[in-house]
């Protein structure tokens, strides 16, 4: 790891719908050039400003402070940027979390330690998710450096280095700067860091240098640029006769991408070799959205005993499997519970290849790597024919009276029919991971949720940046009740930035997922009037309608307002089903996990 010391309403409205990548990649592929900014005024600020722009960010998350307000100025007065000011700290990192998944790259700027350490938990989840975010904290004054001066916004001690240290295990580089004469240089370190390692980078910036100038800002400022990585030749070629070699001796191969296909950049080679290969084609379940779902041999999550039903008998009877980018933790494994054997596994990281228990490939780019094996594969149905000839179509929630409680797999049942290519869907941490891992994504809908992490909360600031990234989408969040609770605010910067997503409040009373793993009073939440809580934050100011429904013929009227006579608004529907109302997957994932958690120590 490195480490170097050294408004208004329309305010938030995108300046425009151009990105610097596409957002089912998740990654910078172009380098933006913004209007002229060089000339003998240009500052510390601006010229963070316009490199902010030149990797494709027009929007940046903030709370205001003393510490950070004059480069606040800076980014206001940037034309390529608008100023998000966010109700806390937390959900200003979980919108650049939400940012950077569409747009490839995210930024925030908060102020020093108690703005910092506020943000730390949102950039903890984006560093686990392998997301670039630029979280930038204005600092002491240059004169308060080596004066052993106690300053306000610290734990009192004349020690400025707490908030550097606290950030240090979730970014992966941190710079303090607090000279002009490093601080160009630093901050293309920072910002080229965050890019290259898909990582979090932390800059914190003296408070009286935003409007400094130096040499080095006031010269026009060659556009900002990346060296491309590049495979070892030698080692893909022996790494793609290798595992070509494997594959190619097995009857039935499969095929299973995961989360880590967003950082290398290699959706488009995963499903190049798909076409190549015939295999029968899965996902992890924290890939959802990275893989096409309409791929004619795609087979669906594998989640163990928990995913979709017949993917994972085709997986863990395979002879081979190709793992694309996976991440193996409790949470994916249900409870380390997956029927998976090493010795038939090729395991593709970003940049390496392990072949069963070895041999293994270093500096061996993914995306390189699988467009190379597609020319060398056999095309092989073999696993997608039995699966074929297993599979039974889903079954159908069983009807209900549309006056009797809804239940939440007909809520669900609803929810599939709104998606389309012009949407997206965030899923929050809890009983709606399940649910919304069986919804079938079409072509172009986008979707995301924080599976390694899982911060309750996460998912109303990430919603915030998310549809900020994409205008022209229409996203669907499902939140439950509990998580709600931790982030609601931020609904309000919603309505500021006249976004039109449709929020589904899940209001079962609790903390289901806890329940599930070990249920106990601490689980129970004071129950809140979610629609009267979010009419008076609506104030009358802005576009918001808010519907709370108890049946099925509530929510297909609320469904039919939402997509009809309000669909440029900021809709909030409050769904009331019973606590006990959970999808099946989360009752086996819960006592699974409950299992794990409950080993005994080592003797």
């Amino acid at each position: 790891m490195d480490n170097e010391i050294g408004s208004q309403l329309s305010s938030c409205k995108p300046a425009s719908n151009d990105v610097g990548c596409p957002p089912q990649n998740g990654s910078v592929s172009t380098i933006q050039d913004s209007p002229s900014h060089g000339g003998s005024h240009a500052t510390l600020g601006s010229h963070i400003a316009h490199r902010l722009v030149q990797i494709g960010i027009s929007d940046v998350f903030s709370v205001p402070g003393d510490f950070n307000l004059t480069l606040l100025d800076c980014i206001v007065a940037e034309p390529g940027l608008n100023n998000i000011g966010c109700c806390n700290e937390l959900n200003a990192g979980y919108a650049a979390d939400g940012y950077a998944r569409a747009r490839g790259v995210g930024a925030c700027v908060v102020t020093f330690t108690v703005g910092g350490l506020s943000i730390l938990n949102a950039i903890a989840g984006a560093y686990s998710e392998n997301l670039p975010v630029i979280c930038i904290v204005g600092g002491p004054n240059t004169n308060d450096y080596g004066t052993n001066r106690i300053l306000h916004h610290t734990i009192g001690l004349p020690d400025f280095s707490q908030e550097i240290r606290c950030f240090q295990p979730v970014t992966c580089y941190q710079a303090v700067i607090n000279h002009l004469d490093d601080a160009h240089e630093l901050i293309d370190k920072a910002i080229s860091t965050a890019l290259k390692e898909s990582k979090p980078v932390y800059i914190s910036v003296s408070c009286n240098l935003p409007t400094a100038t130096h040499p080095t800002f006031s010269r026009e400022p060659i556009p900002f640029a990346l060296s491309p990585k590049t495979s070892n030749s030698k080692g893909l070629e022996a790494a793609v006769e290798a595992a070509a070699a494997f594959l190619n001796k097995a009857v039935k191969p499969v095929m299973v991408g995961g989360p880590k296909l967003r950082v290398a950049k290699a959706t488009e080679a995963f499903v190049e070799l798909a076409d190549a290969s015939g295999y029968a084609l899965a996902v992890m379940p924290s890939a959802k959205g990275l893989v096409p779902e309409h791929h004619p041999h795609f087979i669906g999550t594998y989640w163990g005993a928990v995913g979709t039903a017949f993917c994972g008998e085709i997986v863990e009877s395979a002879d081979t499997y190709l793992f694309v980018g996976p991440i193996f933790n409790d949470y994916s494994s249900v409870g380390y519970s997956l029927l998976l054997k090493k010795e038939k596994a090729i395991i593709v990281q970003p940049e390496r290849v392990v072949i069963a228990n070895g041999p293994a490939f270093g500096c061996v780019l993914m995306k390189d790597f699988l467009p190379a094996l597609a020319k060398k594969i056999k095309k092989n149905t073999t696993a997608y024919e039995n699966y074929q000839r297993i599979y039974i179509p889903d079954g159908v929630p069983l009807k209900c009276e549309p006056t009797e409680p809804l239940k939440v797999n007909i809520l669900f049942q609803h929810i599939q029919k709104m998606l389309s290519g012009d949407g997206a869907v965030i899923a929050e941490t809890g009983d709606s991971w399940f649910n919304c891992q069986k919804l079938k994504l079409p072509e172009g809908c986008g979707y995301e949720f924080q599976m390694q992490y899982g911060s309750i909360g996460w998912s109303v600031g990430a919603l915030l940046g998310y549809a900020q990234s994409v205008p022209d989408k229409r996203v669907i969040a499902c939140i439950g009740d509990g998580s709600f609770q931790v982030t609601a605010q931020d609904v309000s910067t919603m309505m500021r930035c006249e976004q039109r997503s449709i929020i589904f409040l899940i209001n079962n009373g609790g903390y289901t997922i806890e329940v599930e793993i070990h249920d106990g009073p601490y689980n129970v939440i004071k129950n809140w009037n979610y629609t009267g809580l979010v009419d008076a934050i609506h104030n009358g100011e802005g576009k918001c309608w808010t519907k709370k429904v108890y049946n099925e013929k509530d929510l297909t009227d609320a469904i039919e307002i939402a997509t009809g006579d309000k669909k440029d608004c900021l809709c909030f529907i409050e769904v009331i089903v019973h606590r006990d109302d959970t999808s099946k997957e989360l009752l086996e994932w819960g006592s699974r996990v409950s299992s794990a958690n409950s080993r005994p120590p080592n003797p």
